[in-house]
């Protein structure tokens, strides 16, 4: 079974699939959305193209642990998401993926400017990675 993991943003949006096994990220990329129900339609069609059977959406809470606006923008894409998809939808803490992209993404070479085309791709690979490491 596939797993798909979501960074959602209001502008992009951080797509992560897994190999069919579960077991590694086989494929990354960035939607650039602005309009929720729009990124959900889209995600539902690709999600279902590629055989996904859980989703895993960024849940960004506070460093405290406590929920802001963000974690209730995630709450309302997963509702979006479960209206129109039989795929269960699971919030996964997101903490310090974006940060940890950026680092990767420099360590590579990437300059700052170049970051913003791939930032959300990587932090969707981190959600996946968290979540298959922590389902093992």
């Amino acid at each position: 079974m596939r797993i798909m993991a979501i960074d959602y943003g209001d502008a992009r949006i951080g797509l992560a699939v897994s190999d069919e096994t579960a077991t590694l990220c086989g494929e990354a990329w960035t939607l650039c959305e602005r309009n929720m129900n729009r990124a959900a339609d889209t995600i539902v069609k690709e999600a279902s193209s590629r055989n996904v059977g859980q989703i895993v959406l960024g849940y960004p809470k506070n460093m405290d642990g406590t929920l802001g606006a963000r974690a209730e923008k995630s709450e309302e894409f997963k509702i979006a998401l479960e209206a129109r998809c039989d795929i269960p939808v699971t919030l996964w803490d997101e903490r310090r993926t974006t940060i940890a992209a950026h680092e990767i993404l420099h360590a590579n070479g990437k300059r700052m400017k170049k970051h913003r085309e791939s930032v959300d791709a990587v932090a969707a690979s981190l959600i996946l990675e968290g979540y298959l490491g922590a389902s093992k």
